[in-house]
């Protein structure tokens, strides 16, 4: 089957004919029709099959025709993360440059002015993440009055990073007359609960069984103590015949650490993880398509959103938390036709989220077994004959300065050292003896002023014995 065959307009086929492609994968062959027939639509379908360009390449051709309005897009593209939605946009701009449509991306990290600006001037195509379209939407710069097609791509990664509920508030402000495409590699129960309720008739396609990892990616799982992972990374990364590798953590402090000691250690490595603003991991993601890196250290947060051709392996330096992430990060290497190595490295702690993996994908993962050349050279120590200095240090306690110190000790007045009860009985002895001093200088300072004259004190006591007054003295005569 060629692309022709599926309906696609002239223009449309030159633009997916110079971007090299005329044969479309099964997920495209069997949603585009669907699609032009303005059908709802749930679509099963493991990473690195080409449903990001199955739903793009009709949308483009039903969108062709319209007036575009300003803060009211024709279309809107649900992604859960910043990574996946420019992933689209490049889409968009590879397959509609010969069609007047205008796109905007609404995603965190960047300056909203631009968004805003955007949205005034009029766009036939959305694509946002939840978190940003509800904030601009709460500010009452957007209106989803006029939205007659919603995508909601990644659903199950939507699920795991908690976005269900916007999308249920987003869903209820869109017109109920609309036509909705719902995307997902799993189909846990929430997700086909919130089709239920949001999609009318949908048509369902599966391209693979869900949960089901790509048959050309050999996957392999690596038995390793948690303080050899590292090492044993670094000889997977010497011998395997690596050209590009993503390797996965489960930690973004992981993901710094790893980076900077495979930088130590002569790899030409970068990074990636939610901490990153937008401007930075795009500057990442550009050195590694560039080539100037040939490993990056990723996050889940880059785990669906990074369609790089050519990854010949990826590495999970952890074992996944969740099992589906364990299709999403392997479903980085093996696009498009392509084949690629995954290495899942496990320590004692992770029999239990292996386990669940391969429960889930449905096969035992093959044993990979790795000797390390390092191992041999342990039995010599060369740092421990550096040992000499500590017998000069024993020497040390030789020295007279020493013995001063501990003639120290013996100081009389440490012997002399009153009890505390004695110390005790001092101190109050002490007090009393200054207020009985404070008594007697007030006493002091009382006394002039009870002086008594001498001239009256010459007189006989005839019952006064005080100063008599001097107007008693004074005469009327």
């Amino acid at each position: 089957m060629k692309f022709a065959d599926l309906g696609l307009s002239d223009e449309l086929l030159h633009a997916v004919e110079a971007a090299g492609y005329s044969e479309p994968t099964p997920i495209q062959a069997q949603a585009i029709p669907q699609i032009h027939m303005m059908k709802d639509l749930i679509a099963i379908a493991q990473t690195g099959t080409g449903k990001t360009a199955s739903f793009v390449l009709p949308m483009i051709d039903v969108l062709a025709h319209g007036r575009r309005r300003a803060l009211m897009p024709r279309s809107l593209i649900l992604e859960p993360t910043r990574e996946l939605a420019v992933q689209v946009a490049e889409n968009f701009e590879k397959y509609g440059k010969n069609h007047d449509l205008k796109m905007a991306l609404l995603i965190g990290g960047v300056q909203m002015g631009d968004q805003v600006k955007a949205l005034n001037d009029g766009v036939d195509v959305l694509i946002a993440t939840p978190g940003r379209l509800m904030d601009l939407f709460e500010r009452g710069k957007i209106l989803l009055t006029g939205c007659d097609l919603l995508v909601i791509d990644e659903a199950d990664r939507m699920l795991d990073m908690g976005f269900i509920p916007d999308i249920e508030t987003i869903c209820s402000k869109l017109p109920v007359n609309r036509q909705t495409l719902l995307f997902s590699a799993t189909m846990p129960p929430p997700i086909k609960k919130l089709a239920d309720k949001f999609l009318t008739n949908p048509k369902y396609i599966e391209v693979a069984r869900p949960a089901s990892a790509n048959t050309n990616i050999a996957q392999h799982k690596v038995f390793v103590q948690t303080r050899r992972k590292r090492e044993v990374l670094r000889e997977l990364l010497r011998t395997d015949n690596v050209n590009t590798a993503i390797i996965f953590a489960n930690r973004k402090t992981t993901v710094r650490e790893l980076a900077k000691s495979l930088k130590r250690h002569g790899f030409a490595a970068g990074e990636i993880h939610g901490d990153m603003d937008q401007p930075a991991r795009l500057a990442e993601l550009d050195l590694f398509k560039g080539g100037q890196i040939n490993i990056l250290v990723a996050s889940d947060v880059a785990a669906r959103g990074l369609d790089i051709k050519g990854v010949s392996h990826v590495f999970n330096f952890d074992t996944p938390w969740h099992p589906d992430d364990y299709v999403h990060r392997i479903g980085r290497t093996g696009r498009a036709g392509a084949t690629g190595r995954a290495f899942t490295f496990v320590t004692k702690e992770d029999a239990e989220a292996i386990a669940n993996v391969e429960k889930l994908t449905g096969m035992e993962i093959p044993v990979h077994a790795v000797t390390l050349a390092e191992e041999a050279p342990r039995e010599e120590k060369p740092r421990r004959e550096a040992r000499a200095p500590r017998e000069e240090r024993s020497q040390r306690e030789d020295r007279a300065p020493r013995e001063d110190r501990s003639q120290r000790e013996e100081r009389a007045p440490r012997e002399a050292a009153a009890p505390r009860g004695e110390r005790a009985g001092r101190k109050a002895q002490d007090e009393r003896d200054a207020r009985n001093r404070i008594a007697r200088d007030h006493e002091h300072e009382r006394k002039p002023s009870r002086r008594r004259d001498h001239h009256y004190d010459s007189e006989p006591d005839v019952g006064w014995n005080g100063p008599i007054p001097e107007f008693l003295s004074v005469s009327l005569g």
